[in-house]
């Protein structure tokens, strides 16, 4: 999913130039030996850590397998660690991701639900916004009976500046279909997402 408008293409040259901008701003020489390769080193960051414009998060769910001998209980997939930005600050969320679905007639490879985990992290977020959008992708995409997603973070903008308070982590959900309508199903999803 693309934004809805789309950006002005930059040029590496001018990421560049623009880290460079910043480490004037912040107080110190672009040119000196430490920094001189700084902005290149951080430009090709930026390409990785927001890799997730360019990937389309519903594309890893198109291959699904129906040979599952009658399985139609839920599935959990726990623990998918995720580093993302968030959109305020640039600051790093780092965090772990749980999915679980309650399959109609098919299910996907599970890699591919980490795959869709990380096609959104990749991106400037909001960790309420991005529990949404993994759960609403997972539910358009394979249309199950129900989907829970739950994701345990920490922000490093409210660690390393503003209050300043460390070892909080900010748990979001989203349940839909059969877990957010049937209590059972959804305490189930939740046994099981703790192990």
């Amino acid at each position: 999913m693309k934004p809805t408008t789309d950006p002005i293409p930059v040029t590496q040259t001018e990421a560049e130039a623009a880290i460079r901008t910043l480490l004037r701003w912040a107080g110190d020489d672009p040119a000196r030996e430490g920094l001189r390769d700084t902005p290149r080193r951080v430009a090709k960051a930026y390409q990785e850590w927001f890799a997730g414009y360019a990937q389309d998060p519903t594309a890893y769910l198109a291959r699904t397998f129906e040979e599952v001998a009658g399985y139609d209980e839920i599935i959990v997939l726990r623990n998918i660690e995720f580093e993302s930005h968030c959109e305020h600050h640039m600051a790093p969320i780092i965090g772990r991701v749980h999915v679980g679905y309650l399959p109609r007639s098919r299910v996907v490879g599970i890699s591919k639900l980490a795959r869709v985990v990380d096609a959104y992290a990749k991106r400037l977020q909001v960790q309420e916004k991005m529990t949404a959008q993994i759960a609403q992708c997972i539910h358009d995409t394979l249309q199950p009976i129900g989907v829970g997603v739950v994701i345990e973070a920490s922000h490093e903008c409210m660690t390393t500046r503003g209050v300043h308070k460390r070892g909080v982590s900010m748990v979001t959900s989203t349940l839909l279909g059969s877990f957010r309508e049937d209590h059972r199903t959804r305490d189930e999803f939740m046994r099981l997402m703790r192990g």
